[in-house]
């Protein structure tokens, strides 16, 4: 077992040119948003050790079942920098804890140098059900692929967060905060005093005139990925703020 490694957001996040990674699965992720993933799939795990030894994030993008790419799903066009925190490898398991990063526009998609195991090319690599490991997958990389690459990647932009949150947009996010919160805690029969703390310090510590508090708040509310893609893909903080109150309105409206 590798040892734990304990990584700064600082290190991940060089301003360089080369194709973005691509983690594609069905996921979104905010900006400033914690999380956790296990990575055991072949082509992740070989993403993820180019992805820590070039000190550098790989961005985490919704699939999309109906714009396949080289067999595999391919990514919708929106998508968040994942940059990662913490690595921890058992076994073949990757165990990171990543925060979203710079939202980016997937301008062009580099398919994966292989198909998935599904595709009658690579039945013969599957032995007694078990995928094989990664250097037996690059050894049969057709000699016509240009790059050794078993996981989707793209060239990218990167999204300026445009527009600064109102007192009237902060305070919707507030009276948001406090709907869920309570709710949540009743539910648990919590302690109103501590429901109220709770809220006070949700409050303080994630919302204020900056557009990532729309994510912050969004991130404890929205479970739709649809809803959070869509909330993503959006290009200004009104929009923004516009799409999270067309999904919560039932939590805004309540004991106001």
């Amino acid at each position: 077992m590798r040892p734990h490694v304990q990584m700064t957001p600082t290190a991940q996040m060089p301003m360089d040119e080369a194709p973005l990674p691509l983690f594609v699965l069905p996921m979104v992720l905010f900006p400033g948003e914690l999380q956790e993933l296990r990575v055991f799939e072949p082509r992740y795990r070989q993403m993820l050790d180019t992805c820590i030894l070039d000190e550098r994030p790989f961005g985490l993008v919704m699939n999309d079942p109906f714009e396949p790419i080289n067999g595999w799903d391919g990514p919708r066009r929106h998508g968040c920098e994942a940059v990662i925190l913490n690595h921890e490898t058992k076994g073949v398991n990757h165990f990171i804890t990543i925060t979203g990063g710079r939202r980016f526009f997937v301008d062009s998609v580099i398919p994966p140098a292989l198909p998935p195991f599904s595709d009658p090319s690579m039945a013969d690599l599957i032995q007694d059900g078990l995928a094989p490991d990664i250097e037996t997958l690059l050894d049969h990389i057709p000699d016509d692929v240009e790059h050794s690459r078993l996981y989707v990647s793209a060239n990218v932009t990167y999204l300026e967060e445009e527009g600064d949150l109102s007192d009237e947009d902060q305070t919707f996010l507030r009276t948001l905060t406090r709907n869920i919160v309570t709710r949540a805690g009743r539910g648990m029969n919590v302690d109103a005093a501590v429901l109220s703390q709770w809220v006070s310090t949700i409050c303080e510590e994630q919302i204020n005139d900056q557009r990532e508090s729309i994510y912050n708040i969004a991130a404890l509310c929205l479970n739709d990925l649809e809803a959070r893609q869509q909330l993503l893909a959006c290009s200004s903080a009104a929009e923004a703020l516009h799409e999270l109150r067309t999904h919560v309105l039932a939590f805004v409206d309540e004991e106001e």
